[in-house]
């Protein structure tokens, strides 16, 4: 499963922390404008407004929130370590539950991209404890699994998603992939794939995994096909480079 392929890894999944995030009870205070640079995705902008602002003086709720607004920036920017570093400070100091819950999604987020699944997991299983339960955290929670192996697991996880929304295509990609790679379900899985591909037909992700699921059933025109459309979307992502060679007979690199 091609790295953008995963439930919070990929371009523009759903509900991808921090997309736009409602104005806190600062924000007609002194992060009004980091906040509104963030708003209009204008992420290092935001980040150095943020960064400017004089801290003495503050009062443990302002500190909390302007940690959480450097963390979800920090995110945007693929600057991990960091975002890192203060998202955990967010999770224990906030009495804001849907800002906890952000941070939580956000971290496994960051967990699943940085190939720590265990961790992913652990925020996740978190959050379903509390009663937050999501298409998005199941279909997290999905990834996890299918990166620690847990085929079983994964697969029960993206059905959950499906059953709590049957048009969520991250799950229908991710969830007929392994039905497909694994033999669980070769006709199901090719199902799904063909499905979230109707549904989003410029995914090259979707795209790579409808070809892969056609060479797993053995279909190799089929497989030729959608595999190399998805290469000439995406030529530089490796695994579909990968499974392209596989239907062609050529040796794996």
């Amino acid at each position: 499963m091609a790295k953008f392929k995963t439930p919070a890894g990929s371009s523009s999944p759903e509900g991808k922390p921090g997309e736009k995030i409602p104005n806190g009870k600062l924000s007609d205070g002194t992060l009004k404008e980091g906040i509104r640079l963030f708003n209009m995705k204008r992420w290092e902008l935001a980040l150095q407004e943020f960064l400017r602002i004089n801290t003495e003086g503050f009062t443990p709720e302002e500190n909390t929130e302007l940690a959480y607004y450097l963390g979800l920036c920090y995110t945007k920017l693929a600057r991990y370590d960091d975002a890192l570093l203060y998202l955990e400070q967010v999770i224990p100091a906030s009495q804001n539950v849907l800002q906890v819950y952000q941070c939580r999604m956000t971290l496994a987020y960051i967990y699943v991209i940085t190939k720590r699944s265990k961790m992913a997991e652990f925020e996740l299983q978190k959050l379903k404890s509390n009663g937050f339960e999501s298409p998005q955290l199941y279909t997290t929670l999905g990834y996890a699994a299918w990166m620690q192996k847990h085929i079983k697991d994964a697969v029960e996880f993206y059905e959950k998603a499906l059953n709590m929304d049957e048009n969520n295509t991250t799950a229908m990609n991710c969830l007929g992939y392994i039905l497909a790679d694994t033999g669980m379900d070769f006709f199901r899985g090719l199902r799904l794939c063909r499905k979230a591909v109707d549904l989003k037909p410029q995914n090259p992700a979707y795209i790579d995994s409808l070809g892969w699921a056609y060479f797993k059933s053995g279909d190799m025109i089929e497989a030729r096909t959608w595999l190399r459309r998805a290469l000439d979307m995406a030529p530089n992502e490796r695994e579909i480079r990968e499974h392209v060679k596989a239907a062609n007979g050529e040796s794996a690199s």
